[in-house]
């Protein structure tokens, strides 16, 4: 009689592991959602000071939902700017954005409590090196523009009494002047390195931006008890750092 042989199923303890990660979350499991890069890894130091470790890196795992040392918080991993709907549909029951995300976002059926202070930049307008971004305002030029942040966009400019046209591009912002797509752009800016490397200039300030906590409303409510502690211990480690 042969051996038995191994299909790569693994045990079964594994096989419901997985499957406890992957359904529907139980009435007390709380979700976090997340997205990759420099918000994730410095939302794991605030984590980890609540008593929460992500078993798994983001950028080496091909899975969305990732299991922490909590068997009843999980972590999924979304796109930034998605992060405020998963929350405020309750597909999330919290989750880390940047003020950007919800200032297009507007921010409706979201609870903000923590400026968690991290991922910091500003929203900055550019433009190409030489391009007299001053006088075209002064002179009530209409100027083009180039952003992903439209409605942070059309605040600002409306508020100066500018008039422009607004070209939406979801990335390589910088290269919109470069080409003649665009008088100036609206991005976000951290060093001015890839603005300086593409002959772009930074004319005006219009933010500082940071990850904020958002919180579901309703998840507030009903998953308090679980929730809050978690809020507070994420809280109390955002001002240490502060």
């Amino acid at each position: 009689m042969s051996a038995p042989t191994d299909n790569g199923a693994g045990s079964g303890a594994d096989i419901v592991s997985q499957a406890a990660m992957f359904a529907r979350p139980q009435l007390d499991q709380l979700t976090l959602a997340l997205s990759k890069g420099r918000i994730f890894e410095e939302t794991v130091p605030l984590l980890k000071a609540a008593g929460i470790e992500v078993t798994e890196d983001p950028e080496t795992s091909r899975k969305l939902i990732l299991a922490t040392n909590d068997p009843l918080v999980r972590v999924i991993i979304i796109r930034a700017s998605d992060v405020p709907t998963y929350v405020q549909y309750g597909a999330a029951d919290f989750g880390v954005a940047g003020k950007d995300v919800l200032l297009e976002h507007g921010g409706e059926g979201l609870y903000q409590p923590i400026d968690l202070n991290i991922a910091r930049c500003r929203m900055s307008v550019a433009v190409q090196n030489g391009f007299d971004y001053a006088s075209a305002v002064r002179q009530g030029a209409r100027l083009r523009v180039a952003t992903k942040y439209l409605l942070t966009a059309r605040n600002h400019f409306a508020a100066k009494g500018v008039h422009v046209d607004l070209i939406k591009l979801y990335g390589s912002m910088e290269l919109g002047p470069l080409v003649g797509l665009s008088d100036a752009i609206v991005d976000m800016v951290s060093t001015g390195s890839t603005l300086r490397a593409n002959n772009l200039i930074e004319v005006e300030h219009i933010m500082e931006i940071s990850a904020r906590l958002v919180v579901n409303q309703a998840a507030l409510k009903m998953k308090r008890a679980r929730l809050q502690p978690i809020l507070d211990a994420i809280d109390r480690a955002a001002r240490a750092l502060a």
